[in-house]
């Protein structure tokens, strides 16, 4: 049985999508587990996880203006402790979520084609942002 935990760090250069698919791939392969499942878990709340079309670019653009329009910075939020991109990151993060659960067949995430990970930066500046991965099997 396989059991192994790791902390994900990735810097997001400011509000869009980093593909993080290889790193969780790396993680897989280095438990060396063949079947189970991976779970990711994004320990920030204005940040989120998501997969999502991998070849397209285009896609993350419009998911990205999607966002915009359902959660606008322009709105009056009560909210706005660090700045008026704090309450729209937050409502983006609910929308997309922060936990993913992966299986993993012979020994590699079962993602479909075009699927990719991608930590979901909603804040104007960079950060840093931690993403808990766990995976079990056999």
């Amino acid at each position: 049985d396989v059991m192994a935990t790791a902390t994900l760090v990735v810097e997001t250069p400011g509000p869009g999508f980093t593909d993080i698919t290889r790193d969780a791939a790396r993680f897989v392969a280095e438990a060396g587990g063949r079947d189970g499942a991976l779970f990711l878990f994004l320990r920030h709340t204005s940040a989120s996880l998501l997969i999502q079309e991998n070849a397209a670019r285009a896609v993350r653009h419009d998911l990205a203006r999607w966002l915009d329009r359902l959660a606008p910075e322009s709105a009056d939020y009560a909210h706005d402790d660090e700045g008026p991109d704090d309450m729209p990151a937050h409502l983006r993060a609910t929308l997309t979520g922060v936990n993913l659960a992966i299986p993993v067949f012979r020994g590699r995430m079962a993602l479909g084609t075009w699927q990719g990970i991608y930590l979901a930066e909603h804040r104007r500046s960079p950060h840093r942002r931690e993403v808990a991965l766990h995976v079990i099997g056999a």
